[in-house]
């Protein structure tokens, strides 16, 4: 049987290596697509490496450097994915630019950036998958890395979280929109696109390198590896505009203990929106 290939943005490291590699013991073949083709003490990990864990464990992977920023370089991934496995099956948009800081202190340049990273990136790599997955006969499955557009005290995402992060906030609800408005167009058509969100912090790089809590805060990658593989599950037809939560979603079907995804054994992390104070800049 045909292994199916997944593309994964920002894949080198942190929750994306995960994804990749959980995806990879599922029988897909991966393209790891990030900037990162040397590693440093505080960034670890390169294309190259995750590229070399996925094939120990017997998928194929495709190491493609990229910078999500730049529209030739997206092509250019298109290009090679499908080159070399001639198909593309799920797009997991995991790439993401973060500046938490208010209005008056964000220049222009910055807003540009984040949402060049992550908003408009996201649409454009959608933008070329899309016309390749309708050639799937199982069709194909886009996953934005983003919040719900829900606004008010709801679980993981509430009006507080635009304090200091205001233009962090509309490059990433700009990626829920691109897929709710895929899976709009493309409803009945066997493309599915939905959003995944963590109800709680998840240990990467950038928690640990921006100082943004301490590991019982957090909960493992896994809990995210977990929720995608279940969406890639799904049939496309009827699972599509979804604005999920990882834990919800896992509890819709069926989960019970959550404190496997424990970063400190027997410590819960607390709510994304109950922890507010915690991220302020």
């Amino acid at each position: 049987m045909t292994n199916k290939v997944a593309i994964i943005t920002g894949a080198s490291r942190g929750i994306g290596r995960a994804i990749a590699l959980g995806l990879g013991k599922n029988n897909y073949n991966i393209v790891v697509a990030s900037k990162s083709i040397t590693d440093s003490e505080k960034l670890p990990g390169t294309i190259h490496s995750v590229a070399q864990e996925i094939k120990e464990l017997g998928s194929d992977a495709l190491a493609v450097q990229t910078d999500v920023r730049k529209e030739g370089q997206i092509e250019e991934l298109v290009e090679k994915t499908m080159d070399k496995f001639g198909r593309i099956d799920a797009v997991i948009n995991n790439a993401g630019a973060l500046w938490w800081r208010n209005i008056k202190d964000t220049p222009i340049s910055k807003y540009s950036l984040i949402n060049d990273v992550n908003s408009k990136a996201s649409y454009h790599l959608a933008q070329l998958c899309i016309p390749h997955m309708e050639k799937n006969d199982e069709g194909g499955h886009i996953i934005m890395q983003s919040p719900p557009l829900t606004i008010g005290k709801n679980l993981a995402f509430d009006t507080s979280m635009f304090a200091g992060k205001t233009a962090y906030m509309i490059s990433k609800l700009g990626m829920t929109m691109t897929a709710l408005g895929i899976a709009e167009e493309y409803k009945g058509k066997n493309i599915a696109a939905n959003s995944l969100w963590p109800m709680t912090p998840i240990e990467s790089y950038a928690l640990k390198n921006y100082n943004l809590g301490k590991p019982e805060h957090w909960r493992k990658p896994d809990i995210l590896v977990d929720c995608v593989l279940n969406i890639l599950k799904q049939d496309p037809n009827k699972f599509s505009g979804n604005q999920l939560i990882d834990e919800e979603f896992l509890k819709y079907l069926g989960e019970t203990d959550f404190s496997k995804y424990q970063c400190v054994p027997g410590s819960e992390p607390p709510k994304m929106a109950d922890i507010q104070d915690m991220w302020k800049s």
